[in-house]
């Protein structure tokens, strides 16, 4: 997902054009009252909650002045649209984790068909990333949660908004303790149920790589398995253990380029076991890592 702070846009070059929504506010006489928070000309802050439903009656209110203070993301979306039925209950969620901090703006384009038009909606779902009255990034499809979350930080710092901290997610807490108990067949059993659920939770497929390491490693002795790998550097399986040692200590870039280095000596099936095993020691710090960054470039040239 791009970064609309740095990433160059249909918006850049003004294709959305949002001046005719723009209309200015009526003039009370002195005995008119002041419209109420969210009706159409209202001041914006009148629905309450991070998500609201929004018509072009109340759009300037709703999304253009409220984003001038706060990130709005618009949703567009129809009640026939199935892929809509899999990602607005995303969003609704990351807004309801968001804690105001920004604003899921539904918009049904059926009963909508001019802010459609205004936004060139030509498939949805489709969702907009408003800030400073001005749209700053979109993008169209069903898209993972985890990428979602990307795409939703971008937009907050795009608006000077600091992205909230993530709750914690209890399954991973309970699967967590158990592994750091030594529990391994609970904590196994909890990172493949969250996987059922949430197949691309980066943190559970790093747990369960972990439960995997561990029982590796059940009964080794570290200062023996290191001695035994220096002894023999031929010897792959001793490779192998003296890996998930150094991994387990702390150690994990001596772990990656002593792999990495094995990879280069070796050949057929010996060589494929050796990439799955880096792969999988990979998968416990997770692609962020630099580390892990940098020993994938290694293998990538002892492969190629």
């Amino acid at each position: 997902m791009s970064d609309p702070r740095t990433t160059p846009s249909i918006f850049t070059r003004g294709a959305v054009d949002l001046s005719a929504l723009r209309a200015p506010a009526p003039t009370p006489s002195r005995t008119d009252a002041p419209p109420e928070a969210g009706a159409p000309g209202g001041p914006p802050g009148g629905s309450v909650g991070a998500v609201i439903d929004v018509t072009e009656a109340t759009f300037q209110a709703e999304v253009l002045e409220r984003s001038l203070t706060t990130p709005v993301v618009i949703d567009f979306w129809a009640e026939w649209c199935q892929p809509c039925k899999q990602l607005s209950p995303i969003l609704e969620k990351l807004a309801a984790e968001g804690g105001g901090s920004w604003i899921l703006a539904k918009i049904d384009v059926d009963s909508n068909p001019r802010l459609a038009q205004m936004f060139r909606v030509q498939g949805i779902p489709m969702v907009y990333a408003v800030v400073g009255g001005q749209p700053v990034d979109a993008f169209s499809g069903v898209v993972p949660e985890p990428q979602l979350r990307q795409w939703i930080d971008a937009v907050l710092k795009a608006g000077g908004v600091q992205p909230p901290a993530a709750p914690e997610d209890p399954r991973l807490v309970e699967a967590d303790d158990a592994l750091m108990t030594g529990d391994l067949d609970t904590a196994e059993q909890a990172y493949k149920k969250i996987l059922a659920e949430s197949p691309a939770d980066s943190a559970a497929e790093a747990g369960l790589a972990h439960v995997t390491l561990a029982r590796r490693v059940v009964g080794v002795d570290p200062n023996a398995a290191l001695a035994a790998a220096e002894a023999k550097p031929d010897d792959v399986a001793a490779q192998l253990l003296a890996a998930d040692v150094e991994v387990l200590s702390g150690f994990a870039d001596r772990a990656y380029k002593r792999l990495v280095d094995l990879v280069r000596t070796t050949a057929g099936d010996e060589r494929e076991e050796i990439r799955k095993h880096l792969l999988s020691l990979f998968t416990i710090a997770g692609p962020d890592d630099p580390a892990v960054s940098s020993a994938r470039r290694a293998l990538a040239s002892a492969l190629f």
